[in-house]
């Protein structure tokens, strides 16, 4: 990557950066093209290849600059170890929806990344994606877990937590308008049921 495109101005690299985001988004890495990236960002192919040398430099750009921001705005939002199990993952929700505010495909690619089937991709975030999710599992692992009924797999019910979370984002995707603070609203109202319903009285 050409370290020159952080000398563009903000706006024109973040149309840069969520062209990229939602393109590879809808398609995947093998049948993103470069041709819809360039046209939703409003640039010249020159420029994309200027700055990134080929369609899988841009991809790793665009998957570490997403993981590093994620990571930062985690460790900004949960600070302490012990914090409510329940309260925690609403936390990673703020997160999530600040985000989304400035770059509303961000967590919808990096969610599709660990699902991507290209080898020469994988290759490439190999190390972004292992902090990545040992980020996650530091994060995850600063709940407290004590309020739960007994029998309950706290384990099961993050994994719960994520399969909800994942869905509502992937529902905004699929009909084609990502609202952060519907997702917000919407996911932390499953959050809340499930605390009801598995924390003891």
């Amino acid at each position: 990557m050409n370290d020159k495109f952080f000398n563009l101005k903000r706006e024109k690299q973040d149309r840069f950066i969520n062209a990229s985001l939602k393109i590879f988004s809808e398609n995947g890495y093998q049948k993103a093209s470069t041709d819809d990236i360039v046209k939703e960002a409003g640039i010249s192919k020159g420029l994309l290849f200027h700055y990134f040398g080929s369609k899988l430099g841009l991809y790793e750009f665009v998957y570490n600059y997403s993981t590093k921001l994620l990571m930062m705005e985690y460790s900004g939002n949960v600070l302490s170890d012990g914090m409510d199990f329940f309260e925690l993952q609403r936390q990673m929700e703020v997160s999530k929806k600040n985000i989304m505010i400035s770059y509303p495909y961000m967590n919808v690619f990096v969610g599709k990344a660990f699902r991507e089937e290209s080898f020469e991709v994988l290759s490439v975030v190999a190390d972004s994606m292992d902090q990545y999710s040992a980020c996650l599992a530091e994060t995850y692992a600063k709940a407290d877990i004590s309020r739960f009924k007994e029998g309950v797999d706290p384990s099961a019910i993050l994994k719960m937590c994520i399969f909800v979370a994942d869905g509502v984002l992937n529902e905004q995707f699929q009909n084609g308008r990502i609202d952060p603070d519907a997702y917000y609203a919407e996911v932390v109202s499953y959050l809340n049921v499930l605390k009801e319903n598995l924390y003891k009285n």
